[in-house]
C-alpha cells in the first residue's frame, strides 16, 4: 500500500508518467424492438425483452497528473491481450517516455510473462523495460484512481443496453475525446500517514 501512495507523490514528469491501470466488461445487448423515443410528458420506454450478443472486455489507462484517458476495447481478456494493450501504452501512447510507471492490480494476466505469451523474447524483454509496475495490495484495488475513471465511465457511458462491439467503441471514444477535453483530474489526498493511522489494524503489532 505505502508502495502505491509513495507513487502518488511524485510529481508530474513526461519522461515518466505515472499510468493507472484497470479493466472491466460490458455485456453486449440488442433490441428486440426498437425503443419509442421521449414524447411531451411520456419518458423513452424500451421493451424489456433483449438479446444477447457476448461480452465485451475494456482496459483503461489512465494518467491522473495529466487528466488523460484511453480506453482500448477488446473481445477477451487474456494474457496475449493484456499485453498487446500494454504495447500500444509505450509504443504509441508514450513512445518517447523514459520508463512508464503503472500502478495496477494483482490479476494474474497483469504481470511481465504476459509478455512472453504474446511475443518474441527479445520483444518481450524490451516491453518489460518500459515499465515500472506497482501493485495494488490484497483487497486495496480502491487504491488505484484508474476505477474512478471505469466508475465515472460506467455511469457515463455504458449503463444503457449497447448492441454491438463497434457500437461500444463509438460510444466508448467519444466518452474519451469529451473527458480528455475536459482535461479530468484527480487530486489524491490519501497519505501514507493517513493510512498509519486509519489502517493502523492492518499492520504488523510490534511486541516490546
Amino acid at each position: 500500500m505505502e508502495d502505491v501512495l509513495e507513487v502518488y507523490t511524485q510529481p508530474y514528469d513526461p519522461q515518466r508518467p505515472q499510468v493507472c491501470m484497470d479493466e472491466t466488461n460490458k455485456q453486449l445487448l440488442d433490441d428486440v424492438q426498437d425503443p419509442l423515443p421521449a414524447q411531451p410528458g411520456q419518458a423513452a420506454r424500451v421493451d424489456y425483452e433483449y438479446e444477447r450478443q457476448g461480452v465485451a472486455n475494456l482496459f483503461l489507462f489512465f494518467e491522473p497528473l495529466a487528466g488523460k484517458r484511453y480506453v482500448q476495447v477488446t473481445e477477451r481478456r487474456t494474457q496475449t491481450d493484456w499485453a498487446q494493450a500494454m504495447r500500444e501504452l509505450s509504443d504509441v501512447l508514450y513512445p518517447a517516455a523514459e520508463k512508464i510507471v503503472v500502478v495496477l492490480d494483482n490479476l494474474n494476466t497483469h504481470v511481465p510473462a504476459s509478455f512472453y505469451v504474446a511475443f518474441a523474447p527479445e520483444e518481450a524483454r524490451r516491453l518489460v523495460n518500459r515499465f515500472e509496475f506497482h501493485y495494488m495490495p490484497k483487497h486495496g484495488s480502491w487504491l488505484n484512481m484508474a476505477e474512478i475513471e471505469l466508475s465515472v465511465l460506467g455511469r457515463q457511458c455504458l449503463a444503457g443496453r449497447i448492441a454491438g462491439q463497434e457500437a461500444l467503441v463509438t460510444a466508448v471514444d467519444a466518452w474519451e475525446k469529451e473527458r480528455n477535453a475536459q482535461v479530468v483530474k484527480v487530486h489524491w489526498r490519501f497519505t501514507t500517514a493517513d493510512a498509519r493511522i486509519k489502517l493502523k489494524s492492518l499492520y504488523p503489532k510490534i511486541e516490546p
